[in-house]
């Protein structure tokens, strides 16, 4: 089976990649074509040397935007895990443009390629956060979907295009929509690799309004198992399917940010003389900011037969670890020009009126 993957050197896009791989997935016919546009969060340097010498990995560096290219590839395909998307909602406040065009458009000349080329299966990676603000908790599949940033609208809308080609054309598709993901190689604009970043710099942890906000968090190499799951069950029993992915637990930005504080505080060594700031800063709340996000993955547990394993105070141990033994990775991104204009604007804004 020849598999591809949009988006595929982002964070979650990249864990998926490298776990198929490992799995071993290929070795049972799995062939894994990575296409990316390499955009500011695509990074090569997600994939370790193994993967590249891998025989049965290919990289082609383009946009889903390019429909010429989407078609000619999807002609050699059998199956596509579709992770392709701008995610940042900060950025969508800021310029919701290229969600509009990726997200969305981009989703449509998939759709439009895949339905010509007889396509085995299409995995759509949606998000929780078309729910917007949980209305009941936990949150099932059945939530109404009422997003609240530029982005969730962009990926709400794509989510339901996708069950549009499903229901009009027959294409099978799965929607998997996880929630809070966090782990090894996050683009550090995120809200917890940021925070660790942050701290490793001695830097400030800015949060927004009251920092009661809450998510429910989900450590990437579980919400990519529950990917394989989409990958691996009869494609009968969940085509037109919705499916979440998360923990059914919720926990606050003032717990997260306050947590990797303890965990950075009881490591002597990250100090070395370094000065170590324990400072939390409040700003502006974010514009349209959901409240609160928890699933349900019941769906998931009786459908794909998954369910989530790793503790968050664990994982974020494990996160905290990563980003201290791989600092050049996180520093060589938020040393970039992009990355400094954009925090700059966006913090500079939100302290103007805190």
């Amino acid at each position: 089976m020849n598999l591809l993957v949009t988006g595929g050197a982002g964070f979650i896009g990249s864990n998926f990649v490298k776990k198929v791989l490992a799995k071993g997935l290929s070795a049972d016919g799995y062939k894994v074509t990575v296409l990316d546009a390499l955009t500011y969060a695509g990074n090569k340097k997600n994939f370790p040397p193994d993967i590249w010498n891998n025989p049965n990995f290919t990289f082609i560096k383009g946009n889903i935007l390019d429909r010429d290219l989407v078609h000619r590839i999807m002609h050699s395909q059998d199956t596509v895990v579709h992770f392709a998307a701008y995610t940042h909602i900060d950025r969508s406040i800021d310029l919701s443009d290229p969600f509009i065009d990726t997200d969305f458009k981009g989703t449509h000349i998939l759709l439009e390629a895949a339905r010509h080329t007889g396509i085995k299966r299409f995995i759509h990676i949606s998000t929780s956060e078309v729910y917007g603000s949980a209305m009941y908790a936990p949150m099932d599949e059945e939530h109404p979907i009422k997003p609240q940033s530029p982005y969730a609208a962009a990926k709400a809308g794509a989510d339901r295009l996708v069950y549009s080609y499903c229901m009009t054309y027959n294409l099978p598709c799965v929607i998997i929509r996880p929630f809070n993901n966090y782990g090894y190689n996050q683009y550090p604009e995120k809200l917890i690799p940021y925070f660790i970043t942050n701290a490793l710099d001695g830097k400030s942890l800015p949060i927004y309004g009251s920092g009661e906000n809450t998510r429910d968090w989900l450590w990437v190499e579980d919400c990519v198992d529950g990917i394989i799951r989409a990958l691996e069950v009869d494609g009968s029993q969940i085509e037109g399917k919705v499916i979440n992915l998360g923990t059914g637990k919720d926990l606050s930005v003032n717990y997260i940010a306050e947590k990797i504080l303890e965990i950075l505080g009881s490591k002597n060594a990250v100090q070395k003389n370094k000065s170590f700031s324990r400072r939390i800063e409040r700003v502006r709340d974010r514009p349209g900011h959901v409240k609160r996000l928890i699933a349900s993955y019941d769906k998931a547990k009786r459908l794909l037969d998954w369910q989530p394993k790793m503790d968050f105070d664990e994982g974020l141990k494990k996160t905290v670890e990563w980003y201290i033994k791989n600092r050049e990775w996180w520093e060589e991104i938020k040393e970039r020009e992009e990355f400094k204009t954009f925090e700059r604007n966006w913090y500079s804004f939100l302290r103007s009126v805190s």
